[in-house]
C-alpha cells in the first residue's frame, strides 16, 4: 500500500471518529502515530509521539497562550465584562435593537483582553441573555447575537489562533495581532448593522430600551477604560519591541489582576476559578497542538501536502479561484472540524500554496481566522452555538442556529471583500513596518 493511499485512510478514518465523541487532539496524535508506524517503523512512531508531546509542552513559543487566557479569565471573574455590557447598553440601548448592538460592542471589547471565542460567548450569553430576555427580545435574535459576536474573540487580538498561526508560518505575532483589528472593527460594524436592519424589518424581535441621560453615559464609560488601557499597552508594547508576546501576556494578566484587586471586584475564589479554567483550557489546546503535530508529521511522510501543492500550482488557475477554492475548503472544514486543529491540520497544506501564489501570509492569517469563525456557528461542530446553548436552556438548539444565519452573511460578506482589498487587513500592520 502506498503512502498516499495510507495518508487518505488516516484522513477519512479521523474525519469519521471526530463524530464518537473522542478529544480530537488525542484523535490526531493515535492516528498519526499509527500512520507513522505502518509507513516508516513502530519505534520511529514511538519516538515521534515522545519527541512531538515533549517539544510542545516544553516550547517556550507557546507559553504565551497560557498567559493571554489566564488575562481574559481573571478578565470575567474580575466582572469586566459586565461593566462593558453595562456602558454599550447606556450607549445605544435605546435604539430598536439596541441591547443586541451593545451586545455586539461588548463582545468586540472582551475579545481585546480574552483571546477566545468559546470564552467571550460564554461570558456574555451569561451577562446578556437575561437583559434581552427582560426586554421580552426574540430568543432568535438574543442567543444568535451572542453565539455570533462571540466569535470575534479569534479575529480581535489577542487571539489565540493568531498566537497558534505565527508559530507554525513563523510570522511576526505583532503583526498578526495588528492585521486583526480594522478587519475585527469591520465585522463589528457589519453584525451590528444586521442587527439594525432586522430590528427594522421586524419591530418586535428587538424592542428599544430605555434611553440613558447624559450623566449617565458618562459615567458609565469608566467601565471601558481599564480594558482600552490594556488592549493599548499589551499591543503598544509588542510592536514598539518593548516586550516579547510572552512578556505581553504576562503583563496583560498581571495588570487585569491588579484593576481587579483595586476595584475589590474578585475574590479569592474567583481568582482560583480564573487559574482553574486557564489550565484546563491550555491544557486543551496544547494536546491538539501537539496531536496536530503527530499528525502532520505523518502527512510529510505521505507527501500529501507536497503533491497537492504541486497539483493546485500546476493548474491553469487565476490565483483568485484558488483561493476562493482553499476558502471553500476551509467553510466546509469548519464544519465539522474544531477551529484549531483545523487550522494545525491545513495550514502545512496550504501555506505553501498560498505564499507560491504571492499572497501575503499576515493576509492568509486574517482568512483563516475569519473562515473559522464561520465554523464555530453552523452545524454541526457550532462550538458557540453549544456554549449559548447551555447557558440558555429554555431555547431549542436549532433557534440559535437560525439566529446565526444573518451573521454569517456579515462574514462572508467581509472575507470576500478582503480578496480584492487585501488593505482592509494590512494597511495597519504596514504603518509599523
Amino acid at each position: 500500500m502506498s503512502p498516499t493511499i495510507i495518508g487518505v485512510l488516516g484522513f477519512v478514518a479521523l474525519i469519521v471518529l471526530i463524530f464518537s465523541n473522542m478529544p480530537i487532539g488525542f484523535l490526531m496524535a493515535i492516528i498519526g502515530g499509527t500512520g507513522f508506524a505502518v509507513i516508516v517503523s513502530p519505534d520511529a512512531a514511538l519516538h515521534l509521539l515522545v519527541q512531538d508531546f515533549f517539544a510542545t509542552f516544553t516550547s517556550y513559543n507557546l507559553t504565551v497562550i497560557p498567559l493571554f487566557v489566564l488575562m481574559g479569565q481573571i478578565a470575567f471573574h474580575a466582572g469586566i465584562s459586565s461593566r462593558l455590557f453595562d456602558a454599550a447598553y447606556r450607549l445605544i440601548g435605546h435604539l430598536p435593537g439596541g441591547l443586541a448592538v451593545a451586545t455586539v460592542g461588548a463582545c468586540a471589547a472582551f475579545s481585546a483582553i480574552c483571546g477566545s471565542t468559546n470564552a467571550t460567548a460564554a461570558t456574555m450569553a451569561s451577562t446578556t441573555l437575561p437583559e434581552m430576555k427582560r426586554y421580552r427580545y426574540s430568543p432568535l435574535l438574543a442567543t444568535g447575537v451572542v453565539a455570533s459576536g462571540g466569535s470575534l474573540g479569534i479575529l480581535i487580538p489577542p487571539s489565540v489562533i493568531f498566537i497558534v498561526y505565527g508559530i507554525m508560518t513563523e510570522q511576526s505575532i505583532g503583526t498578526l495581532f495588528l492585521s486583526g483589528i480594522v478587519p475585527g472593527v469591520v465585522l463589528s460594524v457589519l453584525f451590528a448593522g444586521v442587527v439594525l436592519l432586522w430590528a427594522w424589518i421586524r419591530p418586535d424581535i428587538g424592542p428599544k430600551g430605555l434611553r440613558a441621560t447624559w450623566q449617565q453615559r458618562i459615567a458609565a464609560l469608566s467601565g471601558v477604560i481599564e480594558t482600552l488601557l490594556l488592549f493599548c499597552m499589551v499591543m503598544a508594547g509588542l510592536l514598539f519591541g518593548i516586550f516579547t508576546p510572552t512578556e505581553a501576556g504576562a503583563i496583560g494578566a498581571c495588570c487585569t489582576l491588579v484593576f481587579a484587586l483595586i476595584r475589590r471586584s474578585i475574590s479569592f475564589r474567583g481568582f482560583i476559578a480564573a487559574v482553574h479554567e486557564t489550565t484546563r483550557i491550555t491544557c486543551m489546546i496544547m494536546v491538539i497542538v501537539a496531536g496536530a503535530t503527530v499528525f502532520g508529521h505523518f502527512l510529510a511522510v505521505t507527501r500529501i501536502p507536497f503533491d497537492i501543492a504541486g497539483w493546485i500550482t500546476m493548474q491553469d488557475l487565476p490565483s483568485w479561484c484558488v483561493m476562493l477554492l482553499i476558502i471553500l475548503v476551509y467553510m466546509i472544514g469548519g464544519c465539522f472540524i474544531d477551529a484549531l486543529a483545523l487550522i494545525m491540520l491545513t495550514v502545512p497544506i496550504f501555506y505553501p500554496v498560498v505564499t507560491r501564489l504571492g499572497y501575503d501570509p499576515v493576509w492568509f492569517g486574517v482568512i483563516i481566522v475569519l473562515i473559522t469563525q464561520i465554523g464555530v456557528i453552523t452545524p454541526p461542530v457550532g462550538a458557540n452555538v453549544y456554549v449559548v446553548s447551555g447557558i440558555a436552556r429554555d431555547v431549542p438548539l436549532e433557534v440559535i442556529f437560525k439566529g446565526c444565519v444573518p451573521f454569517l452573511l456579515a462574514l462572508l460578506v467581509l472575507t470576500l471583500l478582503l480578496i480584492p482589498f487585501p488593505g482592509i487587513a494590512l494597511w495597519l500592520p504596514s504603518l509599523v513596518k
